[in-house]
């Protein structure tokens, strides 16, 4: 057993966890990523499956190489395990600070981005001024609502794994944007409390993250390969226009019952603080917590510009 890689896939656990810090980000950092990709398109490929036909389970187990997705993944579900009940508890204790931080990760995450586009044109433009207005639509009409639909659950599991791949973007991040990431972090927890339904939700969450890889991964490997500049300026408008939904100070404004009898919010409206009606605003700490989350990127991003000589060499 490595534990040096299960703590790696702790680490990329916990950040996926985060809107504004991405899984993928950690992996090349701790010098995983290559294999990682590797391992992944072994899997999505024929590789595997031929070997499997031919040799056996052995073989095709070496040909994935599952020890190390094995290890890895069983990191990553301890971490995640770690920073939902966390992150759980804190929102429900000081939503304010917790949705500061996450704003100040956004922003940070869309200049780190925005950094990767190396040519600006009409249409580059374009795509990150449509990004930035789809977002901001997506954020006003909450489109999945959080909703406990097993469909719609499945459905924002296929979105959001597609994240896994996605340079500088998580999965709780595009949970965010979809209004599914209290539902889907919540039904977690419940998992471990024993939560009427909280297991459907997950188990259609895990399907819909398995067929959405198959279906999307060499179709965003292909887009980022063709069109670099105007994928990375879709994403970056997509996170701009995303911060609506991340205001810390937000009132709701229609409300509904959940599985678990509690009434949660629909649609909010970013309001000051001084008009917030939710608690305590927590001015300070908020203030605070985006810094911190500013810092954190920048942070990540200053040790993944170390790491790139090295992994030229490699």
């Amino acid at each position: 057993m490595d534990v040096t890689l299960i703590l790696k896939g702790m680490a990329m656990g916990i950040a996926e966890a985060i809107p504004g810090v991405s899984g993928g980000t950690i992996a090349f950092i701790t010098g995983i990523y290559e294999r990682l990709l590797r391992a992944i398109g072994a899997i999505l490929g024929t590789k595997v499956a031929g070997t499997f036909r031919r040799e056996g389970f052995r073989p095709a187990w070496r040909e994935a190489d599952g020890a190390f997705l094995l290890q890895l993944g069983g990191g990553m579900v301890i971490g995640l395990g770690i920073a939902i009940k966390l992150i759980t508890y804190l929102l429900e204790h000081y939503p304010t600070v917790v949705w500061g931080f996450f704003f100040g990760l956004i922003v940070s995450s869309a200049i780190y981005v925005g950094r990767q586009i190396r040519g600006w044109g009409p249409g580059v433009v374009s795509f990150l001024i449509g990004g930035a207005v789809v977002a901001y639509l997506l954020t006003t009409i909450n489109p999945l609502g959080g909703s406990t639909s097993p469909v719609l659950v499945f459905f924002s599991g296929m979105i959001a794994i597609s994240a896994l791949i996605l340079p500088g973007v998580s999965g709780s991040f595009i949970l965010v944007l979809l209004g599914m990431y209290t539902v889907v972090f919540g039904a977690v927890r419940g998992v471990t409390t024993g939560e009427d339904g909280a297991l459907l939700i997950v188990a259609c969450f895990a399907v819909g993250c398995l067929v959405g890889l198959a279906l999307f991964a060499k179709l965003l490997t292909w887009t980022f390969k063709t069109y670099p500049n105007r994928t990375f300026a879709l994403l970056t408008g997509f996170m701009i226009g995303s911060l609506n939904k991340l205001w810390p100070w937000r009132n709701a404004i229609t409300t509904r019952m959940n599985s678990s009898g509690e009434e949660v919010p629909v649609l909010e409206v970013n309001v000051l603080p001084g008009h917030y009606l939710g608690g305590e605003p927590y001015v300070l700490a908020v203030i605070l917590a985006v810094l911190a989350g500013l810092a954190v990127v920048f942070a990540l991003e200053a040790s993944a510009s170390k790491k790139e000589p090295e992994a030229d060499v490699a």
